[in-house]
C-alpha cells in the first residue's frame, strides 16, 4: 500500500511538471499581450491601426499650432505682403495706412499689444455692414455690433461720448447701414489721433520697414 501511494504521488508530481511550463507561457504570452496592447485594440504590434490614426491626430494638431503662430494675427484679413513703398506710405497718413488690408493688419498687431484691437474691429464691423443691402442682414449684423462693441456689458466696449451713444440707441429702432457712423467715426479719430503715432513709433513698423528695406542687399 504504501509502495502504491508513493507510485501515485510522483505520477502526480509529474502531471503537476508536465503542465506548468504550458500554463506559465500562456500566462506569460497573456500578460505580454495585455501590457503591449493599445486603449482600442488587442494587438501587441506597436504599429496598429488606432495607434497610428492618434500618431496621426497628435501630428495634425501640431501642424495647426505651428501655423496659428506663423499667421501671427488670428482672424488678419487676406492680403500680399506689403511693398517697401507701401509701408512708407503709412508713415504719410493715417488715411493710406488704413486703406490697405496690410496696413490695418500690422496696426491690428500693434493695437493688440496695447489691449486696444476693438478699436479695429468695430470700424471694421461698421464697413462691412455698409456693403451689406438685405434688410434682415442688416438688422442681425447691426444687433450682433451692439451686443459685441456699444453695450456695456461687452468686454470689447469701444470708448463713445454720450452723445454718439444716445444717436446709436436712436438708430437701433430701424437699423441701416449707417446706424453707427456717427460711433465708427469717432473711434477711427480716436485711432488716428491716440494709437497711430504710437504705432509709427513701434517696434512693429520699424522692424518691418527694416526687413523690407535689407531685402534688396540680400538679394
Amino acid at each position: 500500500p504504501m509502495g502504491s501511494e508513493r507510485t501515485e504521488m510522483r505520477k502526480r508530481q509529474m502531471s503537476t511538471t508536465q503542465d506548468t511550463p504550458g500554463a506559465a507561457q500562456a500566462q506569460l504570452s497573456t500578460g505580454n499581450r495585455g501590457s503591449n496592447a493599445c486603449c482600442f485594440c488587442w494587438c501587441c504590434c506597436c504599429s496598429c491601426s488606432c495607434l497610428t490614426v492618434r500618431n496621426q491626430d497628435e501630428e495634425r494638431a501640431r501642424t495647426a499650432s505651428h501655423e496659428l503662430q506663423a499667421e501671427g494675427i488670428p482672424n488678419c484679413e487676406e492680403s500680399p505682403a506689403p511693398t517697401l513703398e507701401e509701408v512708407n506710405a503709412w508713415a504719410q497718413s493715417f488715411d493710406k495706412l488704413m486703406l490697405t488690408p496690410a496696413g490695418r493688419n500690422a496696426f491690428r498687431e500693434f493695437l493688440r499689444t496695447e489691449f486696444s484691437e476693438e478699436n479695429m474691429l468695430f470700424w471694421m464691423a461698421c464697413e462691412e455692414l455698409k456693403q451689406e443691402s438685405n434688410k434682415t442682414v442688416i438688422e442681425e449684423k447691426a444687433r450682433l455690433i451692439y451686443e459685441d462693441y456699444i453695450s456695456i456689458l461687452s468686454p470689447k466696449e469701444v470708448s463713445l461720448d454720450s452723445r454718439v451713444r444716445e444717436v446709436i440707441n436712436r438708430n437701433m429702432l430701424e437699423p441701416s447701414q449707417h446706424t453707427f457712423d456717427d460711433a465708427q467715426l469717432q473711434i477711427y479719430t480716436l485711432m488716428h489721433r491716440d494709437s497711430y503715432p504710437r504705432f509709427m513709433n513701434s517696434a512693429i513698423y520699424k522692424d518691418l520697414l527694416r526687413s523690407l528695406s535689407e531685402k534688396p542687399i540680400e538679394a
